[in-house]
């Protein structure tokens, strides 16, 4: 299901709540607006190569750990370059725009409020390094009420393959059916669905276009009351 499509956007709905024990958030254009970071790092490497980014490498690349995203740019391109050297390169361009700081998303801040309100238990699962992570939950309040976070560097297969959700899902020690996770990318969302998890998309300006099969909705943002009465309505039941 694209977020395009016209027919019913969420039918999955219409068969009650889902039991939500646990809930697993992205980090990069679901919780940061760093996607336009990652545009203008990608756009750096290959303009010094001849070349632009693009939405279409942007969609194989999201959600992809480290080397395995920068393979889809070589691949893409056919660069005659070694990806190991590009990803420092990457990184060494991210980070300088990253200590600039990266604004959070609209609603956040409420978004885990009413997580703890719930008392629901959640936690990151982010394909980015931690080193990255690190800086952007450096100043972060809620940081300490993180059950788990997991990185890039804590899977070998990344997004999206359900590796990822699988070991969020143990972490929380729940089973993924009882796990909602929300993602911005169609990679990130297809981890997400074939770990078996409640899954729903929560695209940003850089991803409205990219494919949600699966997910039992397509969010406006953090804030959308579909979202907060589906973690109601499901938290409920998991408490009764």
């Amino acid at each position: 299901m694209s977020n395009s499509d016209e027919r019913d956007p969420n039918p999955s709905l219409h068969h009650g709540p889902k039991m939500i024990r646990g809930v697993a958030l992205d980090m990069d254009g679901l919780l940061f607006d760093t996607e336009g970071l990652y545009w203008e790092v990608g756009d750096e490497v290959l303009r010094r190569r001849g070349y632009r980014y693009s939405k279409p490498l942007q969609q194989r690349m999201m959600g992809r750990v480290g080397l395995a995203a920068i393979d889809q740019m070589v691949e893409f391109h056919a660069l005659d370059e070694d990806a190991e050297d590009l990803l420092r390169e990457s990184d060494e361009l991210f980070a300088k725009k990253l200590a600039a700081g990266a604004p959070q998303m609209p609603g956040l801040n409420d978004w885990i409020g009413l997580l703890h309100e719930r008392k629901i238990p959640f936690g990151l699962a982010t394909s980015s390094s931690r080193k990255f992570v690190d800086v952007l939950f450096e100043n972060i309040h809620w940081k300490a009420t993180l059950q788990f976070v997991l990185t890039g560097d804590d899977v070998i297969n990344g997004k999206p393959d359900p590796e990822m959700y699988q070991k969020a899902a143990d972490a929380l020690t729940i089973k993924p059916s009882e796990m909602l996770v929300l993602e911005d990318s169609g990679n990130g969302c297809a981890a997400a669905v074939a770990a078996g998890a409640i899954t729903v998309a929560v695209p940003s300006e850089h991803t409205r276009e990219q494919d949600f099969s699966g997910a039992i909705m397509v969010a406006d943002s953090l804030t959308d009351p579909r979202l907060w009465d589906l973690v109601r309505s499901a938290s409920t039941q998991a408490a009764e």
